[in-house]
């Protein structure tokens, strides 16, 4: 299992890398929008699912959020919301654009590592 962790904040991206090694995954890191984008320009195919951010420099994560499913390369991949937002409006919008899942910070490490799960259809999640 290879994830790609899109978060300005070194801290965050530390505790999903603690989530995804305790599933003997892989983590890649990007600590913006762009800097995923261009990252996925060239992982994409090894990709097994996106936690993303929403507040970030330069391209925030719903608009990262629309890129991904707009693109016929990219669209397929998961995407799961790691955010500070909470208004349940965004969190609506979120999944209309197609995150298939949204966890609010803070987290622990433990509703870390059951949304992973979930979103890779290991868990009590289906997304069919």
């Amino acid at each position: 299992m290879r994830v790609l962790s899109v978060d300005d904040s070194a801290m965050v991206r530390k505790i999903i890398r603690g989530a995804v090694e305790v599933l003997d995954g892989d983590l890649l890191e990007a600590s913006d929008g762009i800097e995923a984008l261009e990252l996925l320009e060239k992982q994409y195919k090894y990709i097994d699912l996106i936690l993303l951010d929403w507040n970030m420099p330069r391209l925030n994560g719903m608009e990262v959020l629309k890129k991904l499913k707009a693109d016929r390369r990219f669209r397929s991949i998961p995407v799961m919301m790691v955010t500070t937002e909470s208004e349940r409006q965004n969190i609506v919008s979120a999944i209309q654009q197609g995150a298939i899942h949204y966890l609010i910070k803070p987290f622990t490490i433990e509703e870390l590592i059951k949304r992973i799960m979930e979103c890779l259809g290991k868990g009590g999640y289906k997304n069919d």
